[in-house]
């Protein structure tokens, strides 16, 4: 583990995740490029873990070198021993009202230690560049997005390596970008060009004028003050950066691409084709070959079904693409050859990374052996690569009556186009059939619209049936009981035990001679033991006759009406003695006053005689 001082461990990443930055690693020397201040306005290109004793190094910090920049990428050319910084800044050489984004590249030299005096420990090769990707007569797409580092092909010349960047254009109103490739050559030559100086009076950049074979060169540690005083202030070169081949070789108008991976893949027929990953701001991943007459979108892949912020793409020597983002990982195959069905859907994907193999009728991945491999990325020649091969299958659908139908058809290619035919088509008017736009049709079914329908895809001048359905009416269903007959004797009353199953000896049928027919006559099995049930209790004997139960509620009945008569009695009788009692107007008074509970009153109140209820009785006196 390597110890160094916890200071400088805040140059190394930004501190917000939402700054963008870029990082490699050459010889276990760490080069970043990034923010060094919490409110990201300091950028730096540094190295850390120097080996050999060397100290790190940084920008000079006295002069402002970066404007506002965005990295999005780096990479390495170890043959020169340099190293480059792809980002987008705002362009100081140009005065505009709005500030004008730039996309740029920048150098430096990998066993860079600085000045004797002036720059020491700080970079004397660095060099920045403007890369251009610009159609002819219109805006350029100035705003770099992502970049991809392609390798040569083996045994091919470092110099021979692509950039491919992805751009985009601050004055555009809808999605739209570009794919521009540079190649390492192109830029190698742009930084032993000419420069430009910047005059701190003015603050304005002008032309160098006369050869200055030092500036953005490796080695000069022992440069003299002069020259690297020239080198502080020169830094920024005088041309530019033109992609390959004179322009973009993607261009979309409905698409914002924001990171772009790239591979180089052996056809069937023997040549290289490049093939690049495209992720779409939506989630969507196109799949884009380079062919002769331009570059073509074979497939397009949904990634994530909500847009993410994707931090980077991973292109695995596996056959693997890995999407990271700040959620997780997501893996995502470069080719998918079993999607194919047919030859023709096989042949006109023009995918160099599948071909139709004739020996196992199947599309599949194109490896070391192309013998009976079939595969067209050039021509349009489908018919007779796929002549002698079989076409789809047809699907059978049963549908009841009035049932919406909804039959599939997949589209091959992003350039086929689909028709439904069929025979019903030329009686029935069109108005009964809907056409989708993801290529189904859907119709409902009646005794006219049974019949067969075939999807044919075309493209580049060649049909074929892809899918093929056959609509056929439901049959009627019987009407069938849902409980199965049995004989009554087969049927037993629910919660009745084993012990209540009643069991007979079997009998056996034995024929008896009696005149000219024969009579049946059945016979007990001697030494017959019947089975015990579930729980070994054996069955019970069978019973000599059925057993009747008869119930009668008269008895019951009787009783409940007498209990009812008493209850009627009772009540009439309560009845009538409350009654008497209040009609008699008896009172009582309490015996015992409240103030002493002991204690008995001396008078009563007057009761009236039951006899009489004007006569007063006499009245009695408590001592």
């Amino acid at each position: 583990m390597v110890q160094q001082d916890p200071a400088k461990d805040k140059l190394r990443c930004p501190f917000s995740p939402l700054q963008k930055n870029s990082a490699i690693t050459v010889d276990d020397e760490l080069f970043t490029a990034t923010t060094t201040d919490f409110r990201g306005e300091k950028p730096q290109i540094s190295r850390h873990f120097s080996k050999d004793g060397r100290q790190d190094v940084s920008q000079d910090s006295s002069f402002s070198l970066l404007e506002e920049p965005a990295f999005v990428g780096s990479s390495s050319d170890p043959t020169d021993g340099k190293l480059y910084f792809f980002f987008s800044e705002v362009g100081k050489e140009f005065i505009f009202v709005d500030e004008l984004r730039i996309a740029r590249v920048a150098q430096v030299c990998k066993d860079d230690v600085g000045g004797q005096r002036t720059l020491q420990n700080k970079w004397t090769s660095f060099a920045k560049a403007s890369l251009l990707c610009q159609l002819p007569k219109q805006l350029p797409f100035n705003v770099l997005q992502d970049v991809f580092t392609l390798p040569p092909p083996e045994g091919g010349l470092a110099s021979d390596t692509l950039f491919y960047g992805v751009f985009t254009s601050q004055w555009s109103v809808g999605p739209e970008s570009a794919v521009c490739v540079f190649k390492l050559q192109d830029v190698r030559t742009v930084f032993a060009g000419s420069y430009r100086t910047f005059d701190m009076q003015t603050h304005q950049w002008s032309s160098i004028q006369g050869k200055h074979s030092y500036l953005g060169q490796c080695g000069l540690n022992n440069a003299t003050d002069s020259e690297l005083a020239q080198v502080k202030k020169s830094f920024l070169t005088g041309g530019s950066v033109k992609p390959m081949e004179g322009g973009q070789i993607v261009v979309s108008s409905e698409q914002r691409y924001s990171h772009v991976a790239a591979m180089r893949t052996l056809a069937a027929n023997g040549k290289q084709y490049t093939v690049l990953f495209l992720l779409t701001e939506s989630g969507f991943l196109h799949k884009v070959v380079l062919l002769g007459r331009g570059a073509q979108v074979i497939e397009e892949i949904q990634v994530f079904t909500q847009p993410q912020l994707v931090k980077s793409i991973v292109l695995s020597s596996k056959g693997v693409l890995y999407v990271g983002t700040s959620e997780g990982v997501t893996a995502v195959p470069v080719s998918r050859c079993s999607i194919y069905r047919t030859c023709g859907q096989c042949v006109l994907a023009r995918d160099p990374l599948c071909g139709w193999s004739r020996t196992g009728s199947v599309c599949t991945a194109v490896n070391g052996s192309h013998e009976n491999m079939t595969q067209d990325l050039e021509d349009d020649n489908v018919e007779e690569k796929c002549r002698g091969e079989g076409g789809a299958g047809r699907l059978t659908v049963i549908a009841h009556l009035n049932e919406a139908v909804r039959l599939q058809c997949l589209t091959p290619s992003s350039l086929a186009s689909l028709t439904w035919t069929s025979p019903r088509f030329r009686n029935l008017p069109e108005k009964l059939f809907i056409r989708s736009a993801d290529g189904s049709l859907s119709f409902f079914a009646t005794a006219d619209t049974f019949g067969t329908y075939s999807c044919e895809a075309q493209e580049g001048g060649y049909r074929e049936v892809i899918a093929s359905h056959e609509v056929r009416r439901a049959a009627t269903p019987r009407s069938i009981s849902p409980f199965p007959k049995a004989d009554e004797s087969h049927m037993t009353n629910e919660g009745e035990s084993d012990e209540d199953i009643l069991t007979e000896a079997p009998f056996t049928s034995t024929p008896r001679p009696s005149g000219d027919s024969e009579t049946f006559t059945t016979e007990p099995i001697e030494g017959f033991n019947p089975t015990p049930g579930r729980d070994g209790r054996p069955w019970k004997e069978p019973l000599d006759g059925p057993r009747l139960q008869q119930q009668s509620y008269y008895n019951a009945l009787v009783v409940v009406s007498i209990l009812l008569a008493a209850c009627v009695c009772l009540l009439m009788l309560g009845g009538l003695h409350v009654w008497r009692r209040r009609d008699a107007g008896l009172k009582t008074s309490p015996l015992v006053s409240p103030e002493d509970g002991s204690r008995i009153n001396r008078a009563m109140e007057r009761v009236p005689s039951l006899s009489s209820p004007e006569e007063a009785g006499p009245e009695l006196k408590v001592e």
